[in-house]
C-alpha cells in the first residue's frame, strides 16, 4: 500500500486500521427535529456493497447534545474513521477515546464515540451475518427481562409542530390523560397502571412519583406532605396488586442527601427492587453515605459515563445495582467491560433505555451475552408509537421479555425516509 493510504493515520501504530478493508466511505448523521429533538442517528457506509443483497450500514444513536455530537464527529472524528477498516472496533474505540480524554471530552465526545461503537459493531455483525450478541460470546438466555419504565408517548419528543421546546433533560413528562400515557396514569391512576402491565405480562414498573415536587419547589428538602405525596401511588399500586408487580423509583438525581434520606424511609414500607438517582450523583463518597443509610436497594447510575467513575462506585460500596447507558458510557465495547467489572463486585446490572431505539436494542445485545445484566429498561409507550416512525423492526414484549434477535448486526435499520439530504438535521461526510 502506498503512504497515501495511510495518510489518515496518527503515526506507524496506528496503520493496522487502514490496512485492510472493509473500507469506512460515508458517515451520515441526522436529528428527527419534528419527531424527537434530542436523539441524533447515525450511518457508516462500508465499501463492502451488500451483505446478502442487503447493503452493509452500520446504525448507531445517542441522545442529548444531538448537534454536538453530530459536530463531533463530523468535525473531526471522520479525520480517524474515513478510509479506515470498519471491523477494528477496538482500534478505533481506543483511538478516539484517548483523544476525547485528552481535553477531559465526557460529554457530546463520548456520546458521539457511543454512537460509532454501536455502528460498528452494527457492521461487523452484517459482515459475519450473525447477531452483535453472539460476536460477544453468545447468548446466556434466549430472552432478556425488561420492565416498564412510566414515560408517556410525548417524553422526550414534540407533541405538536408549532412545541419548540419537548422539556428539559432528565424531566419526568407528567402526561395527560390517555392510552399509553403512563406517566400520568402512574401518579393518578397506579392502581389501573398495575394491573394493566400485569395483564401485558410485565412484572416490574418504574415510577416518577417525586418529580412533581421537585419541580415545586426544588429538591433540597421536602416536608412530610411531599413525602405522602411520592409515596401514595406506590402504597395505591400495593393495595390493588400486593407484591404481584415489583415497583421502583426513579429520582432522575433531584434530591440533597437529607431529602433523599427523608424519601428512603418512606420507600421503606414499599419494599421496591430499587431506588434509583434519588441522590444527585455528584459525589461517590455522597451515594456510598446515602446506600448505607437509605434501608432499601439502591441503583447508580446512568448519569455515570466513565468506567472510572463505575469503579468508584462499586469500590467504596455505593450501589446494589449498576445501571448502564450504551449510548451515553462509549457504546457496546465499553458497557460490556462496566458490566463485566460489576460482576467482580457481585453487583448486578441494568441496562438503561427511556430515549431511542438503538438504546434499547444495544442493550439487548449485552443483555444477551453478560449474565450480570438482570433487568432492560423499556418505554411501552415509545415501543408502540415511537419506534415504528424510527426503524424497520418491531420490538415485541412478551411474558415480560424480549426475545434475542437472530438479525444480523444490532438488530434493526433506521427507515431512509429519516436520512434525507434536505432535511434540517441532516449532515454527511464522505472519502
Amino acid at each position: 500500500m502506498t503512504d497515501h493510504d495511510f495518510s489518515r493515520a496518527s503515526g506507524p501504530t496506528q496503520y493496522h486500521a487502514y490496512r485492510n478493508g472493509p473500507r469506512i466511505t460515508k458517515i451520515e448523521t441526522s436529528i428527527p427535529n419534528e419527531m424527537m429533538p434530542g436523539l441524533m442517528m447515525l450511518r457508516i457506509h462500508t465499501d463492502a456493497k451488500s451483505a446478502e443483497g442487503i447493503p452493509v450500514i452500520g446504525h448507531g444513536e445517542t441522545y442529548y447534545l444531538p448537534q454536538a455530537a453530530a459536530a463531533v464527529i463530523h468535525d473531526w472524528m471522520l479525520q480517524r474513521l474515513l478510509g479506515a477498516d470498519a471491523t477494528t472496533i477496538e482500534s478505533h474505540w481506543r483511538f478516539l477515546f484517548g483523544r476525547c480524554m485528552a481535553f477531559g471530552g465526557t460529554g457530546a465526545e463520548l456520546r458521539a464515540l457511543s454512537a460509532i461503537d454501536l455502528a460498528l459493531w452494527d457492521i461487523l455483525g452484517q459482515l459475519l451475518d450473525q447477531p452483535v450478541w453472539k460476536l460477544l460470546g453468545g447468548c446466556l438466555r434466549d430472552a432478556v427481562p425488561v420492565y416498564n419504565s412510566c414515560g408517556g408517548p410525548f417524553y422526550g419528543a414534540k407533541q405538536s409542530k408549532d412545541q419548540s421546546f419537548a422539556g428539559w433533560p432528565g424531566h419526568g413528562d407528567s402526561g395527560q390523560p390517555g392510552s399509553l400515557e403512563d406517566n400520568w396514569s402512574s401518579i393518578n391512576a397506579p392502581g389501573d397502571l398495575a394491573e394493566e402491565l400485569l395483564d401485558q405480562g410485565y412484572g416490574a414498573m418504574k415510577l416518577w412519583a417525586f418529580d412533581s415536587v421537585y419541580r415545586r419547589q426544588g429538591g433540597d428538602s421536602i416536608s412530610r406532605e411531599d413525602l405522602e405525596e411520592g409515596l401514595a401511588p406506590f402504597r395505591a399500586i400495593r393495595e390493588r396488586v400486593g407484591d404481584r408487580i415489583e415497583v421502583m423509583l426513579d429520582g432522575h438525581g433531584f434530591f440533597s442527601l437529607p431529602a433523599a434520606l427523608r424519601i428512603a424511609e418512606g420507600m421503606r414500607e414499599i419494599k421496591p427492587l430499587w431506588m434509583e438517582d434519588v441522590l444527585r450523583p455528584d459525589s461517590i463518597s455522597a451515594m456510598a453515605d446515602f446506600r448505607s443509610k437509605a434501608g432499601v436497594p439502591i441503583a447508580v447510575s446512568e448519569m455515570l459515563v466513565t468506567r472510572e467513575q463505575y469503579r468508584q462506585a462499586l469500590e467504596q460500596q455505593a450501589a446494589d445495582y449498576i445501571m448502564i447507558d450504551p449510548t451515553w458510557v462509549g457504546g457496546i465495547s465499553e458497557t460490556r467491560r462496566i458490566a463485566e467489572l460489576a460482576q467482580i463486585y457481585s453487583v448486578p446490572v441494568l441496562m438503561h433505555d427511556c430515549t431511542g431505539p438503538f438504546t434499547l436494542l444495544s442493550g439487548l445485545n449485552i443483555a444477551a451475552s453478560v449474565s450480570g445484566v438482570v433487568w432492560q429498561e423499556t418505554v411501552r409507550a415509545h415501543i408502540a408509537t415511537l419506534y415504528p416512525s424510527l426503524i424497520d423492526e418491531n420490538v415485541e414484549v412478551k411474558d415480560g421479555k424480549i426475545a434475542l434477535s437472530h438479525r444480523p448486526g444490532i438488530g434493526a435499520r433506521w427507515l431512509e425516509a429519516r436520512f434525507q439530504t434536505d432535511h434540517p438535521g441532516y449532515r454527511c461526510s464522505t472519502i
